[in-house]
């Protein structure tokens, strides 16, 4: 079986682009740089791929709220194809800015099966923007395939607007009925998330967004006190559901 190809998908105030690359290559994918661009004018590259990843940043500057203008850039020009690559059980990644892409998208957590969003990341809590590391705990009972036999984990947050809010009571409660907040913050909530959520994932399990940074953790080196433990197995998760599809 050849190696799994990933869509690292790029784009104008995308920083994080280059960081996923190389963590999907660390751990045996075979990844891309793509510029958005180039996906609107050739839609059916993605069809070429087992994962997509959408990198943090500040996409189009943020000016019109995190991840707007790409989320609804994307949504209006790919909307269709993306539909089609996730029925025929392609993956998606979001992280921070990648994140708040696909939940104003409404890919994540899409309850209604028709992209409608239900949930945002705003401005933390704190009102400033945070540079640290937290601690994350996966939902054992979570069927997210990108978070399947890990228990806690330490990873860096980078962000102003990561605070998970839902859009009424009875969404949050349907997210926690039906399995599909994925991460939470353990210990520290950085940014004020309702009930503590650093990343859910869709009914599907194979989309995942998080706020927190897994690529940003290749080796011990980059912890603070050099802590066993990365934040490549999100990704080794990721391609070894990629190559059972």
């Amino acid at each position: 079986m050849g190696k799994v190809t990933v869509c690292v998908i790029t784009g104008y105030g995308i920083n994080a682009d280059i960081e996923l690359l190389d963590a999907f290559r660390l751990c045996g994918a075979s990844p891309d740089l793509v510029h958005v661009n180039d996906l609107i004018t050739a839609p059916q590259r993605l069809m070429g791929y087992g994962i997509i990843g959408f990198p943090g940043g500040f996409s189009f500057g943020d000016h019109l709220g995190s991840g707007l203008v790409f989320a609804n850039l994307f949504k209006r020009n790919l909307k269709d194809r993306l539909e089609e690559y996730i029925r025929d059980g392609g993956l998606l990644i979001g992280i921070c800015n990648g994140f708040q892409v696909l939940v104003k998208m409404g890919v994540l957590p899409n309850l209604d099966g028709r992209w409608t969003p239900c949930t945002s990341l705003i401005h933390n809590k704190s009102g400033v923007f945070t540079d640290r590391w937290v601690t994350v705990e996966a939902n054992k009972e979570c069927r997210c395939v990108w978070t399947a036999g890990i228990g806690t984990l330490d990873l860096p947050v980078r962000h102003g607007e990561g605070r998970f809010i839902t859009a009424s009571a009875e969404i949050h409660d349907r997210l926690e009925k039906e399995q599909l907040i994925a991460l939470t913050y353990h210990g520290t909530n950085p940014n004020g998330s309702e009930g503590d959520v650093a990343g859910i994932t869709d009914p599907t399990g194979r989309i995942f967004g998080l706020m927190p940074h897994p690529e940003a953790y290749p080796t011990k080196e980059n912890h603070p006190v050099w802590k066993d433990g990365d934040g490549l197995q999100i990704f080794r998760n990721g391609i070894a559901a990629a190559e059972r599809k």
